[in-house]
């Protein structure tokens, strides 16, 4: 690799995962093929383009890949607020392959992929307690967290349950969310405001790591990324007294270096969240139901009424809610037309390559190799 890295003391307080070079080999590819190239990381993702930053405070406007800019580009292939790429001047030349994600599929009828986040290593699943409070929500967040597909691993996933202050039910919703504890997923009930009880998510933000918080509007992540960066840096607003739902005060993903070293990635809120069909329901929060199914006494199980099926019988025993599992049902449904829809877009993606090069091949048959 001939690329100079004079200091890399500046990359890791942005989050870069290695103590000097990349032992990445799919980056270090990058890197010996742009060799003129300097790593930086996506900061600020925007309709006209990218801010990207090779150090805290040194964020600069990058021109993108003309690929990037067409309108059938796959989004998720674009780079996000997270990813790391190589720039040359201003202008970006290379996406280094991404270790983490969390992706939704995109609103409408047509299948796409939305990238939340990326290079991540903790998710704060962010619920206000109040009318914000839905367990169904974060289940379906948990789906996405844990629904790594083509990366390497999958974020840890946190529970920050906020506006503990204004409430006296939190050690009751700390309870209603047990069967998620049990299995692994911390959940933290805060006053987003107070310095000492955020204090708890310490522990998640060490140094060259980096975290998003991902929530509905008005649940607090603003508050509470100002509180972590110890200044009023976002802005924040009131919630609707009746609804408790909030406006969008954050509007566009950012990330924010923070005093312990560690960077967060600040995200609007989010009402729909679509499964990708990449997503695995044991891996995504519902690890104790798919190990029930595994014992039924029937391998196609429907959970309804046959005998022998564990899954009511944990149900019946008050071992498992049944609100938990009916969303555990509907969730199962959703990944697996989402994975339809992505086995007919890779069918035709590979398609219309073999039918591309066959095209190709008749041109070069009747005219000649250009």
């Amino acid at each position: 690799m001939t690329t100079d890295f004079p200091d890399f003391a500046p990359l890791r307080a942005i989050g870069w995962p290695y103590a000097g070079i990349p032992e990445d080999a799919a980056w270090r590819e990058a890197f010996a093929t742009h060799p003129q190239a300097r790593p930086a990381r996506v900061v600020e993702q925007h309709r006209s383009g990218y801010v990207v930053a090779d150090a805290p405070g040194a964020a600069v406007k990058a021109e993108s890949l003309p690929e990037w800019q067409r309108p059938r580009f796959p989004a998720h292939e674009r780079p996000a607020v997270g990813d790391w790429v190589l720039l040359e001047g201003k202008r970006i030349v290379a996406l280094l392959p991404r270790h983490t994600a969390i992706k939704r599929g995109a609103a409408g009828e047509h299948y796409h992929q939305q990238v939340i986040a990326a290079n991540i290593d903790t998710v704060f699943i962010v619920c206000g307690l109040d009318a914000d409070f839905n367990p169904r929500r974060i289940e379906r967040y948990l789906l996405l967290v844990g629904g790594g597909g083509a990366q390497t691993a999958a974020p840890q996933p946190v529970i920050v349950l906020t506006k503990a202050d204004k409430t006296e039910y939190g050690p009751d919703a700390v309870a209603t969310l047990e069967e998620l504890a049990v299995q692994g997923v911390p959940v933290h009930a805060v006053n987003a405001k107070d310095p000492a009880s955020v204090a708890v998510l310490e522990q998640y933000l060490g140094p060259g790591r980096t975290a998003v918080l991902v929530g509905s509007s008005g649940a607090g992540k603003s508050t509470l990324t100002n509180t972590l960066l110890g200044i009023e840096k976002m802005k924040t607003a009131a919630v609707r007294e009746n609804d408790s739902r909030g406006r969008h005060t954050t509007t566009h993903r950012a990330l924010i270096p923070l005093p312990s070293g560690a960077c967060l990635i600040d995200t609007p809120g989010m009402r729909e969240l679509k499964p990708t069909g990449e997503e695995d329901l044991g891996e995504g929060g519902f690890a104790d139901i798919e190990a029930l199914a595994g014992q039924c006494r029937f391998r196609d199980c429907s959970h309804q009424r046959e005998p022998g099926c564990a899954v009511r019988a944990a149900i019946e025993r008050g071992e498992l809610d049944e609100e938990r599992f009916l969303n555990y049902l509907k969730l199962r449904d959703e990944v697996a037309v989402a994975a339809d829809k992505l086995a007919n877009r890779l069918a035709q993606k590979s398609e219309a390559k073999v039918q591309g090069k066959a095209l190709h091949k008749r041109l070069e048959d009747k005219y000649g190799k250009r």
